[in-house]
């Protein structure tokens, strides 16, 4: 009886918890979006300004270096600052800086002003994922919560190819539009339904040294990666740049195990199945996006498909998403997190190994359609079941800095899948050229399993 009323308590959520998951769900909306609609409205802005290929690039690894570079220190500054405070002021910035691309008249600006939504949005996200697993609590409510955050994640990619496509083919600039109602509408939410921060007791004291060296470190490590491929992988720049994040990073190490005040306690990563969820978190996006970059390449440059064509390939595993994500929480309950976390990775795997029979033309209904259903199967089941257990008993005080770090294991390992996947396959102009890069999306994939697999803890 006990638990029948604890199931029929976490369905009838008050109204004020409904809009306030709707809040938290309309960041990650908004970062999938961004993602998806810049990607399509590329040649267009290309073509306005006479731009090359390399520095057109540029307005998707911007926003990523930005993003992706902040947001261990913007879950920190929502655990010290405040998480409404943040949220409220990067949203703010983040439609802001969606107006000045509207306006922007020099392509120098406009990928400058694509760094700086990154590092806006590099608060948004961990502030929004903590007021989550802060608002609702740990078991049966937060496994719902995330499921239901999740299906707007992947809406958000999925309907921003859609809606990026039609959208650049009337005007490029209408994509920088769409975003600023959406980042308005979760302003006005969130200072309507979440409560004010609690005030502070005491000096707060940002650790300035460690902050320093975590920011540049993790700029200089996302930097080299998303340019790797560009460089070389053995070329002094890209091994020169791995030499210096891996300085700063044991730098900013050494700051945080000898101040009073570390920005990252060091002992949040005795927690395994944080290290493990984190892990797989990276490894399972660096498949993803290595997968849907070679998919892309596939239909659009060698089968001369529309960006809203690969879509709708792709809408099956929406679809999937947006089925599974409610009911994920009552899957969680009854099997345990572990093993809804391993059956959405193992779901990745037959779908990865079918992608080797593809033909020069593209079978849709028993090659893509099938692909599309599996991975939108292990996404359902996968990711928001890690960031349950990436989240799952850290303390409420670092619960920023704990999706932080999961939000940046996602920005890093889909950098890493597309710039391994690039070079797996270069020149990348023949079909035959593929296999090696889906070898490496199915290493990628079974690395995130056995992520799992081989924690010490019983997952029985």
């Amino acid at each position: 009886m006990a638990l029948r009323e604890e199931r029929r308590d976490v369905v009838r959520w008050p109204a004020r918890s409904w809009i306030a998951l709707l809040v938290f769900s309309g960041v990650i909306l908004l970062d999938g979006l961004e993602n998806a609609m810049i990607a399509v409205a590329i040649p267009e802005i290309q073509h306005e300004y006479g731009m090359t290929a390399a520095t057109a690039q540029w307005l998707v690894s911007a926003y990523f270096l930005g993003f992706g570079g902040f947001l261990l220190l913007g879950g920190r500054c929502a655990d010290l600052f405040g998480r409404r405070r943040v949220l409220v002021a990067a949203m703010v910035a983040f439609a802001g800086l969606s107006l000045l691309g509207v306006l922007a008249q020099d392509p120098a600006l406009l990928i400058c002003s694509r760094f700086v939504k990154g590092m806006a949005a590099a608060f948004t996200a961990p502030a929004a994922m903590s007021l989550l697993t802060t608002t609702f609590p740990e078991g049966p409510q937060r496994n719902k919560a995330f499921g239901i955050f999740n299906v707007f994640e992947a809406s958000g990619y999925s309907s921003g190819l859609l809606v990026g496509g039609l959208l650049a083919a009337m005007d490029w600039r209408a994509t920088f539009v769409f975003p600023i109602p959406i980042a308005v509408l979760v302003v006005v939410g969130a200072l309507r339904v979440l409560p004010p921060d609690p005030p502070r007791t005491g000096r707060l004291r940002l650790d300035l040294g460690g902050a320093v060296t975590l920011v540049t470190g993790t700029l200089a490590l996302v930097f080299t990666v998303v340019s790797a491929e560009e460089a070389g992988w053995t070329s002094p720049r890209t091994i020169g740049g791995f030499v210096v994040s891996a300085l700063l990073l044991a730098a900013f190490y050494v700051i945080e195990r000898s101040v009073s005040e570390p920005l990252i306690r060091m002992g949040i990563f005795r927690s395994r199945s944080l290290v493990a969820a984190n892990l797989s978190t990276t490894l399972l996006y660096a498949a993803a996006m290595g997968f849907q970059f070679l998919l892309a390449l596939y239909l659009q440059t060698m089968n001369g498909w529309q960006p809203w064509q690969m879509a709708l390939v792709l809408l099956p595993a929406g679809l999937m998403v947006v089925v599974l994500g409610p009911r994920l929480g009552a899957l969680i309950d009854r099997f345990g997190v572990n093993k809804v976390v391993l059956a959405g990775l193992v779901a990745f795997l037959p779908g990865y190994l079918l992608m080797l029979r593809l033909g020069p033309e593209p079978d849709v209904w028993t090659v893509l359609v099938p692909v599309s259903l599996l991975w939108g199967l292990g996404f359902a089941l996968s990711i928001s079941a890690l960031m349950v257990a990436g989240t799952g008993g850290v303390a409420d005080h670092e619960q920023g800095v704990a999706a932080g770090l999961l939000t940046s294991s996602l920005q890093i390992g889909g950098a890493l899948g597309i710039a391994v996947v690039t070079a797996a396959i270069a020149p990348g102009t023949r079909l035959d050229h593929l296999s090696p890069g889906m070898m490496a999306v199915l290493v990628f994939a079974v690395l995130a399993l056995l992520a799992q697999v081989v924690r010490r803890k019983s997952f029985f």
